[in-house]
């Protein structure tokens, strides 16, 4: 297999647009766990709580997929050092890793956008129930 020092520069873009998304997820679920977390303050409520846990379970997801998400972009930066000083075999094996990364970074964000999903799927539910029930 051929590898040029262009191919891991590629994912650079690709990189950095999913950590900023990534990044936005994160701050976005940090308000409304600081919101959800005064309103249990205020009263407390066991499906607020369950919501939290929820969030706090997410941010975890975020945490790892963030982690994954770096650790992509410096095997792939140090890919590019190896193919600069001519280290093409450890150069393939390290962008190979890069890659691994990630797809386990993406599997991640998949599984995270799972849980968001079925949480509001359970936060909606009372509105369709009631709007199945005959007045």
């Amino acid at each position: 297999m051929n590898l040029n020092i262009e191919t891991p520069a590629l994912l650079f873009s690709a990189t950095s647009l999913i950590l900023l998304a990534y990044t936005n997820r994160f701050l976005t679920i940090a308000t409304i766990v600081r919101s959800l977390k005064q309103n249990y303050d205020q009263k407390e409520s066991s499906s607020t709580l369950l919501e939290i846990q929820n969030l706090n379970l997410r941010l975890t997801l975020i945490r790892y997929m963030q982690l994954f998400g770096v650790l992509s972009l410096f095997l792939s930066v140090f890919a590019m050092l190896l193919l600069f000083i001519d280290q093409k075999l450890i150069g393939i094996y390290i962008f190979g890793l890069s890659l691994l990364s990630l797809l386990i970074s993406l599997g991640i964000s998949f599984w995270e956008i799972s849980i968001s999903v079925n949480a509001l799927r359970l936060h909606l539910s009372d509105l369709i129930d009631t709007k199945k029930e005959p007045n």
